[in-house]
């Protein structure tokens, strides 16, 4: 069994293809590990097991568990864990939330129906802070996740469930979602892989905005090859998400299997001084990008003009807080202090401001795509900082920079949800104390395999070693 939750995501995938392993034997392992670690960092609160057990053995009974290479995305028995605030049939869904710790859907998200359409199980919920508010892991019905770098550590929000249990091979993929960072502030704290897709590469749904091009899903794993098998897995279009795109003519694990170094790609550490960044994580990035040079890309050190960026982005947001508003309802004074601030800005959002919000972006954009036609992409660190303590829910100022709101420490991941452009993270180094960094590439538009590939590329290069660990107590 601790061979088998070694594997890789593919080599899983790989070895139900060719019969070499049952579904029901990769839950069983699934479900051990987690009875074993997840008390340690509590990644997965909600664990369903007979559930997970049940499809199992009916893909064993009913449905063939040998894939061919046409079956783009196939998981053929897979287990993964499916983020809190995704509705799973059946399965107690809370959304990190008192207001609705016993909430049990009767029907799944699309994106679910998606992912077990193609053979994917879920074995468990992953945790989020209440609402996915928040770049920590907590909330009142659950409680704290914990890194398992280091147990006294946050593993970022509001994927931070999905990424623990990655971390600790409790699971081989997981579904995160990303507004601003959700996603990839946790993949740089634990060290794995995460994308934040295109709006509409990922389908959605039904309920709340269907039009809503700010808060995404994505896939989530231990390598870049995983997350290209997550993200063949996920995409396509479904006619009750309006948003969502044709699957691209090439697979996204055929992307990674061949690819080639970036032509040309601007490296920045801070955005031209839009945040500041602990010095080390900018030299373990910078060092990354400079394999990427020793391989044949031209790096240039250069950053897009973040003019109204921050405003953009803050009425961006407000807009999407101000359709979740009506979620909660009147009961809005019984959730935490950083949810009430959300739904506070959304409510107050005038129509003259949400116009400013749009004329804003699509500055911000044009000066973006502009940037990108001089380079294949952008890299620049996933997070300013590694992982601060679990106490830390926000940092106020850092290094001389203060942060008005809760969520502005993590400004870094701001410019791709503005400018709709998918940002893949991949962990390229740990800091002297042992903690991981992550670097953010952000590419163009709907342009999901120039990050892909030029993330396995750096993969390949760096060579670090993508097996689970055991939660870990204080660093030295």
């Amino acid at each position: 069994m601790d061979e088998v939750i070694g594997w890789t995501a593919r080599r899983a995938v790989a070895e139900l293809r060719a019969g070499e392993v049952r579904p029901s034997e990769l839950v069983e392992a699934s479900l051990a590990r987690i009875a074993d670690v997840d008390g340690a960092v509590n990644a997965l609160p909600t664990v369903v097991g007979e559930r997970a057990l049940d499809r199992a053995r009916g893909l064993e009974e009913t449905a063939r568990v040998t894939g061919t290479e046409v079956d783009r995305g196939w998981l053929g028995g897979l287990p993964l864990a499916i983020k809190d605030l995704t509705d799973v049939a059946g399965v107690r869904t809370t959304r990190g939330s008192t207001l609705f710790a016993d909430r049990v859907p009767e029907t799944s998200d699309l994106l679910v129906e998606r992912l077990e359409s193609k053979g994917g199980i879920v074995v468990a919920k992953s945790n989020t802070p209440e609402f996915g508010n928040g770049a920590h892991t907590t909330n009142e019905v659950f409680g704290a996740t914990r890194n398992p770098w280091d147990t006294t550590r946050s593993p970022g929000g509001s994927s931070g469930g999905a990424t623990a249990a990655l971390t600790t091979g409790q699971v081989w993929l997981a579904q995160g979602t990303d507004v601003g960072g959700s996603l990839r502030t946790p993949a740089s704290f634990c060290g794995v892989v995460g994308l934040r897709p295109t709006p509409g590469r990922v389908v959605r749904g039904p309920g709340g905005n269907p039009f809503d091009d700010v808060n995404v899903s994505g896939p989530m794993g231990r390598t870049v090859g995983d997350v290209a098998l997550g993200l063949d897995a996920m995409a396509g279009v479904d006619r009750r998400d309006p948003m969502s795109l044709p699957v691209p003519d090439r697979a996204y694990v055929d992307v990674v299997d061949h690819a080639e170094p970036p032509r040309r790609l601007a490296f920045t550490p801070d955005l031209d001084g839009y945040t500041t960044v602990d010095p080390e994580v900018v030299v373990i990035c910078r060092s990354a990008v400079a394999r990427l040079a020793a391989l044949g890309t031209d790096v240039v050190e250069a950053s897009p003009d973040t003019t109204g960026l921050h405003e953009a982005y803050h009425l961006l947001r407000a807009r999407l807080q101000a359709d979740f508003g009506e979620v909660i309802g009147d009961r809005l004074d019984e959730t935490n202090a950083d949810v009430q601030w959300n739904v506070g800005h959304g409510r107050d959002l005038t129509g003259a401001d949400q116009a400013r919000g749009r004329r804003l972006r699509a500055e911000v954009y044009a000066r973006w795509v502009a940037f990108l036609d001089d380079v294949d992409l952008l890299a620049l660190p996933a997070a300013i900082v590694p992982p601060p303590s679990l106490e830390t829910r926000s940092l106020s100022s850092y290094r001389g920079m203060d942060f008005a709101t809760y969520i502005d420490w993590v400004k870094i991941t701001f410019l791709a949800t503005t400018v709709a452009s998918p940002a893949l993270v991949v962990p390229v180094g740990v800091t002297a104390s042992g903690l991981p960094v992550g670097l953010q590439l952000v590419g163009p538009p709907r342009r999901e395999d120039v990050v892909l590939a030029a993330g396995a590329v750096l993969e390949a290069d760096l060579g670090l070693d993508p097996r689970p660990i055991d939660p870990r107590g204080p660093m030295p």
